[in-house]
Formats: C-alpha cells, structure tokens, sequence
C-alpha cells in the first residue's frame, strides 16, 4: 500500500482517500506493507506502476489499484482481499452514506471567494451536520429489536457497534472538517451535536481511525493554499 507521506516525510500525510483505503485494509485484517511516498520527489518512483501518479496505490501481484475507486476495483477488495463480513461490510441503512453531502457542503464553505456568502454556506455546512447528529442520535430498528425499551442512543458508530465502508468514508472527511474550520474559521463542529461527537470520539478509540490519521498540522497545511481567507 504506497499513502502520500507528511511533509517531514516520517509519516502519513494529509489525503482522505488514503486514509479511507488504509482503515479498509486493516478492517479486513489483510496483511500488507504500507509505503509512505514524497510526490514532491518521488513522482518517478510511482509513475513506475501509476501512470498518473496518483495516491493512494495499491499494489496486488504486481498490478496497481489506484485511487479511483470504480465497481472491478470494489470487488477486488471484497473478493480478493476478504469476503464483506459485518464489521467491514456496506452499511446495513442507506442513510449511512452521509459523507459526500457534508464534505460538498464544507469545500463550498472553505473555497468561498464571496464574503457576502460566508454566512449563508456556513448554514448549510452546519445542517448537514445537524442531518448527521439526528441520524447518529435516531435509534435504528435492531436497536429496538435488541431491547425495545431503549430510550436513548447507545451505538457507536453510523450502523451500529462496529466500523463499515461508510464509516471510513465519513470518518476521515469529518476530521478535516473539524480541523480546518477549527483553525481558519475559529468554529469547529458545535458542542452540543452530541451524537456527532460521541462518534468521533468512538472512532478515536479504534486502532483502523487512530493509526490512520495524519497530524493536525498536515491537514492545516494542506489548507492553507486552499482557504481564500480566513472566515
């Protein structure tokens, strides 16, 4: 597995889908070499077996999966790599797929150029965050179907107790979302979406989220070219 490398080149850096594929990976408890590549100075070494030289690379008896994930190279890690088991499988809900809606809404927030429409994408960042608390905080039927006197969420994660494919998508977008608005817009995700938080801190205790996340300071740099301005 070859991740684009931090700017000191001694760990992970900055890129979603690099995380994404690495926690899938170590859910599927699949045994693999993980190479950290400087694209500032490396590009030769991956135009080798990536043309377009991009990351993350995957490299399976000798052929590359790149990061363009289409329907064969899905498939390819389920069957290749390990059938779909439950802690590492499609969610069970559809409303579990969350992630491409809240990271649209940040990018259009974050890359704004027009003051006067600060306010208005902050809003919408803010309720697709809101969308994800209520979901976090709903109890899903076999919740209830477990003990239907429940009042309350309990679960960690978006299907349940354990981490699938949605969770990995999510999980590294929300981070950049909470780090980067922390740091050029001076507000991160609000305090009182508790079920938001209850989930990134649930995700901070799995070794698949912890292990895979790339300093603060990589993203916040990875940034800086990207903000017009701060908020």
């Amino acid at each position: 597995l070859c991740l684009q490398a931090s700017e000191d080149r001694e760990s992970m850096g900055h890129c979603p889908f690099c995380q994404w594929l690495f926690m899938v990976l170590l859910l599927k408890v699949v045994p693999f070499t993980l190479t950290t590549v400087d694209v500032k100075r490396a590009l030769d070494m991956l135009k080798d077996f990536a043309p377009d030289a991009q990351l993350p690379v995957l490299l399976y008896n000798g052929e590359s999966k790149t990061n363009t994930i289409t329907s064969e190279e899905f498939l390819f890690l389920e069957d290749q790599l390990g059938p779909t088991m439950s802690v590492a499988g499609a969610p069970q809900y559809p409303e579990s797929s969350l992630a491409g809606n809240i990271f649209h809404k940040f990018s259009a927030f974050i890359k704004n150029v027009v003051p006067a429409q600060d306010k208005a994408l902050q809003r919408s960042l803010l309720r697709a965050l809101l969308k994800l608390d209520e979901y976090l905080s709903t109890l899903l039927e076999h919740e209830l179907a477990q003990d239907p006197h429940l009042r309350a969420f309990q679960r960690r994660f978006l299907d349940g107790d354990h981490l699938t494919l949605a969770d990995c998508n999510l999980l590294p977008k929300l981070n950049i979302v909470q780090v980067v608005c922390q740091h050029y817009c001076h507000f991160g995700i609000p305090k009182d979406l508790r079920g938001v938080w209850w989930y990134l801190n649930s995700a901070g205790e799995t070794k698949e989220f912890k292990h895979t996340c790339p300093n603060s300071q990589e993203i916040i740099q990875a940034y800086c070219s990207v903000v017009w301005a701060p908020q």
